[in-house]
């Protein structure tokens, strides 16, 4: 930001998109321009398309968390215009062919190869460059008619003088500008989504012409959409491995209630430093309820065995808090330290650093305090159920 400050203050004017390099490589690669999302608009009319671009980026530009908003510029060039006035031309008895071939000769004729020895030299015949220096020079050049006068290119022809754009993009056929922005200060999915709401209300579009998102934010749909398959199964194979462990269902269950314990704490933590949602954070989700299941498994085993030596419910489960304080808390602890300093991290990466670190520190936190508190109680009140069912 500091960069962008002094830049804006000492070049007005100029447009800086902010990237790095191997990502800013990985966005031209997947959308065709360098920043995190790209919005294509598709159309016949070049002009048309340019207006749409630019209408675009005046909106996407408004919303909150909107950077480096600005239609991908290409930049324009004059064009030489020369169009044949089939009328004059068949007034004047002048054949089309006649004036294409001038016309050609403008820009250059490529002629056959010429054989010099053993090598064929390709050749091009042009007007001469003091004979089409100007417009005027070019309207005066002579063009013969079928009987043998000259008539001037200005007779039979239209020519101007226009400024355009220096290439037309397309995609599978399709005209299409593009619009870059990037975000900063909120998560990307909302921001889209806020920004596809704003442009379809907003933007007019023609019949003909069409706008389509693309980006990191559809590595990020299809991210999530993976993680809402891997995060079910990997919760029923912990289910799984628990009733596998404690032969017993309930108990099972009761381990599993840590999960909710950690994810609450995660998402606190997510939600004090600001911090979107994100395919790292999901990853820590993940490796956090291994973490908790770890501690409800020493927790409620521990509680097994002093049952398993006469004593009731509820003693077992006070004396078995007290005796896994310390191991509880050194794990909590020690991962806590390892992942502090991710949490806080200012280099390279920290944006796939951060959320995953915040997400597994704060259900830490949330995890280590419930299990030993919460736990053993739900033990008892699991115990007495049972008893009254008997």
């Amino acid at each position: 930001r500091a960069f962008d400050a002094a830049l804006r203050r000492d070049n007005p004017g100029s447009l800086f998109s902010w990237s790095q390099p191997i990502q800013m490589r990985m966005d031209d690669m997947q959308a065709g321009v360098r920043s995190q999302i790209a919005i294509g608009i598709y159309g016949p009319d070049i002009r048309q398309l340019q207006e749409l671009a630019q209408q675009t980026a005046d909106i996407v530009s408004r919303i909150n968390g909107a950077a480096d908003v600005a239609p991908q510029d290409v930049g324009t060039i004059p064009y030489l215009h020369i169009d044949v006035d089939r009328t004059a031309a068949g007034r004047l008895n002048v054949d089309t062919a006649a004036i294409l071939d001038v016309v050609e000769s403008v820009g250059g004729h490529v002629g056959p190869p010429v054989s010099t020895g053993d090598a064929l030299i390709p050749t091009e015949v042009r007007i001469d460059a003091p004979q089409r220096r100007t417009l005027e020079d070019i309207k005066r050049l002579p063009v013969a008619t079928r009987d043998d006068q000259m008539v001037e290119l200005s007779q039979v022809a239209k020519i101007t003088l226009t400024d355009g754009p220096a290439a037309i993009r397309r995609y599978q056929g399709e005209r299409r500008m593009m619009v870059q922005a990037n975000v900063r200060g909120r998560d990307m999915s909302s921001f889209v989504q806020e920004a596809q709401t704003t442009v379809g209300q907003q933007l007019k579009l023609p019949h003909g012409y069409r706008v389509e998102w693309g980006g990191q934010f559809r590595n990020l749909q299809s991210a999530v959409a993976r993680l809402e398959i891997v995060v079910p199964i990997t919760l029923a194979l912990i289910f799984f491995l628990l009733v596998f462990a404690f032969g017993d269902i309930w108990v099972a269950g009761l381990v599993f209630l840590n999960l909710p314990f950690a994810a609450t704490g995660g998402i606190l933590a997510l939600t004090v430093r600001s911090l979107p949602f994100s395919v790292s954070a999901g990853i820590g989700f993940i490796a956090l309820f291994g973490v908790a299941t770890l501690n409800g498994v020493v927790l409620v085993s521990c509680i097994r065995e002093k049952r398993a030596a006469g004593l009731s419910a509820r003693v077992a489960s006070q004396e078995a808090a007290e005796e896994r304080f310390r191991p509880v808390m050194a794990t909590a602890t020690v991962a806590c330290l390892g992942f502090f300093p991710m949490a806080f991290s200012m280099s390279e990466g920290a944006e796939v650093e951060k959320p995953l670190a915040t997400v597994v520190i704060g259900g830490l936190v949330s995890c280590t305090a419930l299990t030993l508190l919460v736990l053993p109680s739900l033990y008892v009140k699991l115990d007495e159920w049972r008893r009254s069912r008997l």
